[in-house]
């Protein structure tokens, strides 16, 4: 009885700073687990709204973008042997991807491969998938600019133009399927276009003819732990994962902000006593999705119930079941001005209008981005093919390392 006594004692301790300055709180003595350690952007430009500018002073307007902070800088091991080895995630993949599949024959290539001669290969998961994606891509539209993958170790085909495809019709599909529908009934399986640098849901049948999509698919293996959470409530408005090493906002402020307020909010944020907050890169918001919940089937955002999330109207004014988009630090070039438009994650449905009709049309967790300025009066808008909702003004979860 006596050590479990201690050992209590040591957690109050450890979670309520008994006999510590307030300066030094918890987050010196959880143990951090390292278990799902996110690959950096590789971003190294700054931005403002329109165009590439220096890096920006601590307290100037745009500190705190994605190049700001050096997270795990992407390094890989090509083993000779049609497998190349991520030195930060642990994982190792298949060089080349081969021709597109459909998603159950993509378990049962898994299955078969002794490639480099292991034999447990698996199809990845989406947040496996997303941990290769580097944002110094570019994309014009439906044209490829620079692909937002390292080349230099991974095969990326393009959409085949001479069958009608475009070129960012080359999307690659992870293990992850949707647990809602998408365009009102399509079973839908969760994606990363590493030609155009987005998430989005794609469906798993033809919806005009039944017939089964298919995609690329890239295999994995090791480290089977990677993408799954450990979360911590702290009690005083964050949330640790022990697996990243990062530490979160709980409650977003309720408050939309273009891109630069956000920025500016992050970075002005004292919360818990930390005040090194920040608004976080694309690749680690991604990281605290949860693809199991949607609003269509768990009434939910599409993140752990430990956080808290302002529920917001949909685009049409009807209230109840809708949650914003938020910001990430990550620029997404794209377009006549490539800069002017920023990442976001969507923990409620990727909305469109299509035929007057507002649809989840790329799911709940999906990544795309908006323009990163401009008058509040004029969004929520539609733009594209399939309609999606343009917000401009999105919320933030900030976010910390856990030192």
């Amino acid at each position: 009885m006596k050590m479990t006594f201690l050992n209590l004692l040591l957690l109050v301790t450890i979670f309520y700073g008994c006999g510590k300055d307030d300066s030094e709180p918890i987050d010196n003595l959880p143990n951090i687990s390292n278990t799902y350690n996110i690959v950096d952007t590789g971003t190294e430009d700054f931005y403002n709204n329109s165009a590439i500018i220096s890096s920006p002073t601590q307290g100037s307007s745009f500190y705190g973008q994605d190049a700001t902070y050096s997270g795990n800088q992407p390094s890989y091991t090509d083993n000779g042997d049609g497998t190349i080895t991520d030195n930060v995630t642990g994982l190792m993949w298949e060089q080349d991807m081969g021709t597109k599949i459909a998603y159950d024959n993509a378990f049962a290539k898994a299955q078969n491969s002794t490639l480099g001669g292991y034999s447990d290969w698996r199809v990845p998961t989406l947040k496996e998938l997303y941990s290769l994606i580097n944002f110094t891509g570019s994309v014009m539209g439906q044209t490829s600019i620079e692909m937002f993958i390292n080349t230099n170790y991974f095969n990326q085909p393009l959409g085949d133009t001479s069958i009608g495809e475009r070129e960012i019709d080359a999307q690659t599909w992870s293990s992850t399927e949707y647990v809602g529908l998408t365009m009102g009934g399509d079973q839908t399986v969760f994606g990363v276009n590493f030609v155009d640098g987005r998430i989005k849901g794609y469906p798993k049948f033809n919806p005009g003819t039944g017939v089964t999509n298919k995609m690329y698919f890239r295999m994995v293996r090791g480290n089977t732990e990677y993408g799954q959470n450990n979360f911590i409530d702290n009690g005083d408005g964050t949330i640790s994962d022990l697996a990243t090493g990062l530490m979160w906002q709980k409650a977003d402020d309720g408050v939309s902000r273009n891109w630069e307020e956000s920025l500016l909010y992050a970075e002005n944020l004292s919360l818990a006593s930390f005040n090194d907050w920040r608004l976080p890169n694309a690749k680690e918001l991604q990281s605290i999705v949860d693809y199991a919940r949607s609003p269509q089937t768990t009434n939910s955002p599409a993140i752990d119930p430990i956080f808290e999330t302002t529920e917001i109207n949909y685009p049409n004014g009807n209230s109840g079941g809708h949650y914003p988009f938020f910001w990430t630090s990550t620029t997404h070039l794209d377009g006549v001005n490539p800069y002017s438009g920023a990442a976001y994650i969507a923990f409620g449905e990727g909305l469109g209008q299509m035929n007057g009709n507002l649809l989840d049309v790329h799911g709940a967790g999906c990544q795309r981005s908006d323009p990163k300025s401009g008058d509040i009066n004029d969004y929520p808008e539609y733009f594209g093919p399939q309609g999606d909702v343009r917000y401009v003004y999105n919320y933030v979860r900030a976010v910390r390392t856990i030192e």
